[in-house]
């Protein structure tokens, strides 16, 4: 997709991807992942995901990446916070306690600024590629993670031929090739959703399912 997809689904308001709640699988998930208090967290595409506020509530810190800065700007206002801001090689940074998100591409991220992050949680950014994507995505920014990093993925899973993406469906046997040595991909869960959402069934989708993993880099 390109930068200015996303940039006009802001514009217009076409942000169904957005919860007004925090990922409930993420809050089930996250305490296996075990890290310790302070330790910095990713989270890539972040929009203005409120599971952000939840990671910093567990002792995180956190780092968001975003393309659009009326996301970043909403995901502040939202929570009545004024962020200081400055700007460097990665884009604009917006920061306030501990959470950071950089108004920059996700793809030009290196290791010299992950290199103290411990972990990434990825619920809207994999589903978000279309497939020739996945690879490039999966190497430049998981490729500058340092060794120990672990994570939780969600992904969606749906005949990509009965609904146009983004959100994409990303099965098993992808995540799996995706995060192969020197990741390592376990499935945690997997539960049907359909029900849960009509605009799936209205677009005619016969199954739909969510499926959780946790990565670690060896």
């Amino acid at each position: 997709m390109q930068p200015d997809f996303w940039l006009q689904r802001w514009q217009n308001g076409q942000i169904g991807f957005h919860r007004n709640e925090v990922m409930p699988l993420l809050q089930k998930h996250w305490p296996e992942l075990q890290l310790p208090a302070g330790s910095r967290v990713l989270v890539p595409l972040c929009g203005k995901t409120l599971d952000m506020h939840w990671l910093a509530a567990q002792g995180h810190r956190v780092l968001g990446v975003e393309l659009s800065p009326m996301a970043i700007e909403q995901f502040f206002a939202e929570a009545d916070i004024i962020p200081q801001r400055h700007s460097s090689q990665y884009g604009e940074h917006y920061s306030a306690g501990p959470i950071e998100i950089i108004c920059g591409d996700a793809f030009a991220l290196d290791a010299e600024l992950l290199a103290d992050t411990a972990g990434v949680y990825d619920r809207a950014a994999l589903i978000a590629l279309p497939p020739h994507l996945r690879q490039h995505y999966r190497d430049t920014l998981y490729g500058q993670l340092p060794i120990g990093s672990q994570g939780v993925l969600i992904t969606l899973e749906y005949p990509q031929d009965e609904k146009q993406g983004p959100p994409f469906s990303v099965e098993e046997a992808e995540v799996q090739r995706l995060f192969a040595s020197p990741w390592q991909a376990g499935l945690l869960e997997r539960r049907d959703i359909l029900d849960q959402q009509p605009d799936f069934r209205a677009d005619g989708a016969t199954a739909l399912s969510t499926a959780v993993y946790r990565l670690q880099r060896l």
